[in-house]
């Protein structure tokens, strides 16, 4: 069954629209496990988290040097402390003190009882046990107070959220072993096509290797993700209905590739529309006008081209976005920048493009960004050289060398 979502039914789907459209159709996984905190990393919280504690537990100095009463030393006045202890970190000084006595404090230690005032030990003199502070000393500094950094039944972290190494610090530092994180999304991919050969086999006349799958498996790493490699599938009807068949018994979402154009021996559309629902399938976006997104039962299918750059851009612009909808993460939108471009950028108006560029920082830290090479949607060198899209809107005519541009960084990192 076709639900095609388009305004008119002749004209291609905006990547807004088709965005919006998955969006709005895929709903959250509902099952979540409880995991160790080491396993946690990348997983999605289910359940917000408080503290038990306070996070310090008890005042702590903030640095090395000397802790001591402000009450006992006069202010505007030079002063002599005897040293009668040490608070190391993890052996509080537990002794009581006598006005004009101090304690040897370090960085993270608690301080002791009497104390009000660290000084840093950079700005005293020492004789043997004795201290002196100097005129300008200040009183009640250097100190952090009990859940100064985390109040006892403070909220944490609040679902859901994709856990960083930052966030598992923040709960250990809470003394919290386990969390509640969605579980795993299952799913499926493989590639479609008589002209594909797997790796280590001969190649014949007209046979390519199948790199399809090697972008999927890299681009599906990630602790949310349960992942299957399904292999390579005929261009057969009944072979392929059969693999959806069996793989929407499985899997959470199924992803292929090839095969849902509209070519003699594109079968993808036809045969999910027999077994399934196709909420859309003809975008307005180069590359990657091909590509069929719905459901079989209760799994969701994404059919892509086959071209390995288009397989690239629509996973980044509508699969990612979907699972990471399905596994209950709210919606993101990439980051984006404007940067001079430093090539002439050709394009035909009617679909917003995605070409692959080479961000770079000059010396004097202003961003440019330059055509990686030439952009057909089957050049892979160019894919792997490239760090950015160049985004082109719909109605763009191409850009001339010098003008500014819309990227989207695939990373921090230049």
């Amino acid at each position: 069954m076709t639900n095609i979502c388009y305004p008119n039914k002749h004209e291609l789907l905006s990547v807004e629209q088709a965005l919006l459209e998955i969006r709005k159709t895929i709903e959250t996984v509902n099952e979540s496990e409880h995991v160790d905190l080491p396993q946690a990393l990348g997983r999605v919280l289910s359940e917000s988290v408080v503290s038990p504690i306070d996070i310090p537990s008890q005042r702590t100095a903030a640095m090395d040097g000397y802790a001591f009463a402000a009450g006992d030393v006069a202010a505007g006045q030079a002063a002599k402390l005897q040293v009668i202890g040490i608070a190391w970190a993890g052996r509080p000084f537990l002794a009581q003190q006598t006005p004009s006595q101090c304690v040897r404090i370090f960085t993270g230690a608690v301080v002791p009882e009497f104390a009000d005032s660290v000084i840093a030990q950079e700005q005293i003199e020492i004789d043997g046990d004795t201290v002196s502070l100097p005129l300008d000393w200040q009183p009640y500094k250097n100190i952090r107070a009990a859940g100064s950094d985390v109040k006892q039944h403070e909220e944490l972290i609040a679902a859901p959220k994709k856990l960083t190494a930052r966030d598992l610090s923040l709960l250990a530092a809470a003394g919290i072993e386990k969390i509640s994180v969605k579980r795993k999304l299952n799913i499926g991919y493989f590639s479609t096509g008589d002209e594909l050969v797997a790796l280590g086999e001969p190649l014949a006349v007209g046979q390519i290797y199948d790199s399809n799958r090697y972008l999927l498996a890299g681009l599906l790493s990630d602790p949310n993700h349960t992942v299957s490699d399904l292999g390579i599938v005929a261009d057969d009807p009944l072979k392929l209905e059969q693999t959806f068949k069996d793989a929407a018994q499985h899997y959470d979402v199924i992803i292929s590739t090839g095969g849902a154009s509209v070519g003699d021996a594109d079968f993808v559309k036809q045969t999910l529309e027999k077994c399934g629902q196709v909420n859309f399938w003809k975008l307005a976006i180069k590359p990657g006008k091909p590509l069929a997104f719905g459901k079989i039962g209760s799994c969701w299918f994404f059919g892509l081209p086959g071209n390995p750059v288009a397989v690239l851009v629509t996973y980044e612009k509508f699969v990612k976005p979907g699972l990471e909808q399905l596994a209950g993460l709210p919606a993101r939108q990439a980051l984006r920048l404007r940067v001079r471009c430093d090539s002439r950028l050709k394009k035909s108006p009617g679909r917003q493009e995605y070409q692959r560029g080479i961000l770079y920082q000059q010396a004097g830290g202003e961003l440019a960004v330059r055509l990686a090479g030439q952009q057909d949607s089957h050049q892979l060198k160019v894919a792997s050289q490239s760090n950015c899209f160049i985004v082109l809107n719909a109605d763009s005519t191409g850009i001339d060398a010098g003008e500014m541009v819309t990227v989207e960084p695939f990373s921090a990192e230049l």
